[in-house]
């Protein structure tokens, strides 16, 4: 009989997304096996990670990638990216060292990396199984943002060998084409289902039936908010994060709303305003919740993830501009009387769950 052990969850800190996309498959690992240990490492906020994974054992404070330097929730800063990886590869050896160590301390049966490669090369040094996962790898987005840099082959090497080390890379649908890596399996989406609570939403707000609530939220990326000067648009009302820039009875933060997930929040509002990420367009899908989102187009992820959200949910692309200065009257309409399609099933969550158990045996 399957006697489900010690699971050792790395996660990258760059953003929300990765959080998003790990946390449903552990938390029905943890149903199908509750006699278990669950350790995660990541430079997530802690109270951030236990709201998504609640039964985590042990939450070791590492930062095992930085993904890439942003100056805000939009934009790379290539240039400040290379060099932390010309700097963190020069130092490979001490990283790994640490990395090492504290996979020695945790004793861990099983490595689910998403998808900090330092962790899985310092498992393939100790010899413990591994399992990455993600939508994306930092090789192919830092060669798709400085595709001249004369050093590329060199920062992505280890990157590479450590992503190739895993048992399998599990890519869930929609991801990003991954061409230099050897172990990928595709699987399904993976998002986890929330509960509209709008009646309530609307009654802690003072919101009518007939008035339009459109939640704002960028993936965990700080970004400075200013609605000020964003035009009123008739019956619309606004859901911010904490810290928006504006003082209007149009707009609500919703800490307001109490500690609510943030998955309730896309299943309870009429529209979703964010960026392209895996994580905001898989659970707008599952839920049916319309998409608004800010044009990315250096992202080497948008392209899939927008091809998939127009197939499988309803999306209206922006411009910058158009974001920047709320021009958003013509395209939330416009998004709004698209007709409504069958919402996404997130199937990938069985099948990671079932990679784990396989390699855990």
């Amino acid at each position: 009989m399957f006697k489900a052990r010690h699971l050792y969850v790395a996660l990258s800190g760059h953003g929300f997304g990765h959080l998003a996309q790990v946390a449903p498959v552990v938390n029905a690992w943890q149903c199908r096996h509750p006699a278990r240990r669950l350790t995660i490492q990541t430079a997530l906020p802690e109270t951030v990670v236990r709201a998504r994974i609640p039964g985590v054992s042990c939450i070791v404070i590492g930062e095992a990638d930085f993904g890439l330097r942003m100056a805000d929730a939009l934009t790379v800063q290539i240039d400040a990216s290379l060099a932390a990886y010309r700097t963190f590869h020069t130092d490979w050896e001490h990283h790994l060292t640490w990395q090492i160590g504290l996979l020695r301390e945790a004793t861990p049966d099983l490595i689910l990396a998403d998808i900090p490669y330092l962790t899985l090369a310092a498992a393939a040094r100790l010899d413990i199984p591994a399992v990455a996962l993600c939508s994306l790898n930092w090789a192919d987005v830092l060669a798709a943002y400085a595709p001249e840099s004369p050093d590329l082959d060199r920062l992505c090497a280890p990157m590479l060998d450590a992503y190739n080390s895993a048992a399998v890379f599990l890519c869930p649908e929609p991801s990003m084409p991954m061409p230099t890596l050897r172990n990928v399996h595709a699987i399904g989406p993976i998002g986890v289902l929330g509960r509209s609570q709008r009646p309530l939403i609307d009654h802690r707000l003072g919101l009518r039936d007939d008035e339009t609530l459109v939640l704002i939220g960028l993936s965990g990326m700080e970004m400075r908010l200013s609605l000020t000067h964003w035009p009123r648009l008739p019956g619309v009302h606004w859901l911010t994060p904490p810290g928006t820039d504006a003082q209007r009875d149009d707009v609500h933060d919703w800490t307001v709303l109490g500690a609510r997930p943030m998955v309730d929040l896309i299943a309870s509002c009429d529209a979703f305003l964010t960026k392209p990420g895996y994580g905001a367009f898989v659970e707008a899908a599952c839920h049916g919740t319309p998409v608004l989102y800010v044009e990315r187009d250096d992202w080497p992820e948008e392209p899939g993830l927008s091809r998939w959200l127009h197939t499988h949910g309803r999306a209206q692309r922006l411009s910058r501009e158009q974001f920047a200065q709320g021009n958003l009257e013509v395209p939330l309409r416009e998004l709004l009387v698209l007709p409504a399609c069958e919402s996404a099933a997130p199937t990938g969550i069985d099948e990671a769950v079932t990679w784990l158990e396989r390699l855990m045996r």
